[in-house]
């Protein structure tokens, strides 16, 4: 029997394409999808109105790359704008001469599928639940130590486990580039292990940033990588010309000025209240999550109440939950549930409740 842990090639064993939002159903509650807001605050919708005025002529992502360089107090050479998050790591997979890639799971799947689709063939460290799928230095290197390129998310999506910024650093190292993705960092608030920490070495890394989850911009694409200038030179030399458009590369500027970046960590801290909410309603049940998670998400494994995913019934109830079998290393069982107002919890709560009959999570 495979230990979880093992290096292995699993193939197309999951759907690695599936997302949220095919989870979701005409007139049901989303907590599928993980974007906080479902429409920018009207300041943004009015920067994006005014960036209309210049679609006649081809997107100049300076101001985008001078804002985010400045945001993480860089060298404008290493920061690019891409279209989301998705896109940088389209551009990994074909601007980096890899041999050895190595994607830890569960997480976000377009990694992996990018470097399929590129013709690699990624192996998978598998984070079991037992630990809490934290992450373990020690146990990746007995397991990977030859590879050249990592890739993990941080807070980790769908877990929502926040790893060590020292752990996952210590992967860096001459020959293999380090790949993370914090597309849900802004989502923390201080943004507590993040690797772009001022005067941080660079080297060897590539940190993944996405504007869509806290500014409601899924629509719009819109997102950057940080990291070694070589690195990043190679994405670019992949990327399409005027890839990020012109609407995108405004509201990157936009949200990365002080103003905002200070209104994302106030966002931040609503969240954590609401996800307080919803963690204790589920324990008046017996129901913990699978997971310790600093994420708008929560992670629960519903199997103590039978191996059968609880999604349709909970689709016939009103609710949209994001599917867990689709992430490597987790089951039908588990499902990722997005954290919203305190009412929604308490109602979708009771909803799962009537789902689990006369069991209880464990």
């Amino acid at each position: 029997m495979r230990h979880p842990h093992d290096a292995y090639d699993a193939g197309d064993e999951h759907d690695l394409h599936h997302h949220g939002d095919r989870d979701l159903g005409d007139g049901l509650v989303d907590l599928a999808v993980n974007v906080r807001l479902t429409t920018p605050p009207a300041w943004l919708r009015d920067v994006l109105v005014d960036s209309l005025s210049g679609l006649g002529a081809y997107p100049d992502d300076t101001a985008a790359v001078a804002a985010i360089a400045a945001r993480h107090g860089v060298d404008p050479a290493c920061v690019l704008p891409t279209a989301g998050g998705a896109e940088a790591f389209t551009l990994v997979a074909r601007g980096l001469g890899v041999r050895r890639p190595v994607v830890v799971h569960p997480q976000f799947t377009e990694p992996e599928a990018a470097l399929r689709a590129a013709g690699h063939r990624p192996l998978r460290h598998v984070l079991v639940q037992d630990d809490g799928f934290a992450f373990t230095t020690g146990t990746f290197e007995r397991n990977h130590r030859d590879s050249d390129l990592v890739v993990v998310g941080n807070p980790t999506n769908p877990t929502g486990v926040l790893h060590e910024a020292g752990a996952l650093r210590s992967l860096t190292r001459p020959g293999r580039t380090l790949v993370v993705d914090e597309a849900f960092m802004d989502a923390v608030p201080g943004e507590p292990e993040t690797l772009l920490t001022p005067g941080a070495s660079l080297q060897g890394l590539l940190v993944v940033r996405s504007l869509t989850k806290t500014w409601g911009l899924a629509g719009l694409r819109a997102g950057y990588v940080v990291g070694d200038p070589e690195l990043v030179a190679s994405l670019r030399a992949v990327q399409p010309p005027w890839a990020v458009s012109g609407p995108a590369l405004a509201a990157t500027v936009a949200c990365l000025s002080d103003e905002a970046v200070a209104e994302a960590d106030r966002g931040a801290r609503q969240l954590d209240a609401r996800r307080a909410v919803l963690v204790t309603e589920l324990a008046r049940l017996g129901i913990r999550p699978a997971a310790p998670s600093v994420a708008p998400f929560v992670l629960l494994d519903t199997s103590a109440a039978g191996a059968h995913s609880r999604r349709k019934a909970l689709a016939n109830l009103g609710f949209a939950v994001r599917r867990g079998e689709t992430f490597p290393g987790l089951l039908p069982a588990h499902l990722r549930v997005a954290v919203r107002d305190e009412n929604t919890s308490r109602r979708f709560v009771s909803a799962l409740h009537s789902t689990l009959g006369s069991h209880r999570a464990a």
